[in-house]
C-alpha cells in the first residue's frame, strides 16, 4: 500500500502563490506518473498537471504557463507550484501516483482558496 500525504494549501490573495508537496510512501522513481488533480465545489474532479519517470510534463489550459509540476526522487517528494492565482483555481487538490501496472494511489487533498 503506498501512502501519499499532500500539504500546502490554505488561503491566498489573487495574484498570490502557493506551492503544494506530496510525500510519498514509496521510492518516487518506481511511479510512472504522478498527477495533480483539483476538484472544486459542485464540479468534477480534473487533471491539472502531471510529470512522468522520464520528467515529462503536461498541464491543463487552464494554469499552463502558472503552475509548474516537478519531483524529487533523493526526498520522494513531488511538488505544485502555483504563481498568479486565481478565485476560480480555489478547490481541493489532490495527488495521484500512477504505477505502470495501472494502480493508483490518492492522497487526502489540500485546500487551496484564493480569495480577497
Amino acid at each position: 500500500q503506498v501512502q501519499l500525504v499532500e500539504s500546502g494549501g490554505g488561503l491566498v490573495q489573487p495574484g498570490g502563490s502557493l506551492r503544494l508537496s506530496c510525500v510519498v510512501s514509496t521510492r518516487i522513481s518506481n511511479i510512472y506518473r504522478i498527477n495533480w488533480y483539483r476538484q472544486a465545489p459542485s464540479k468534477q474532479r480534473e487533471l491539472v498537471a502531471l510529470i512522468t519517470d522520464s520528467d515529462h510534463t503536461n498541464y491543463s489550459n487552464d494554469v499552463k504557463g502558472r503552475f509548474t509540476i516537478s519531483r524529487d526522487v533523493t526526498t520522494n517528494k513531488a511538488y505544485l507550484q502555483m504563481n498568479s492565482l486565481k478565485p476560480e483555481d480555489t478547490a481541493v487538490y489532490y495527488c495521484n501516483a500512477q504505477f505502470a501496472s495501472g494502480t493508483v494511489y490518492w492522497g487526502q487533498g489540500t485546500q487551496v482558496t484564493v480569495s480577497s
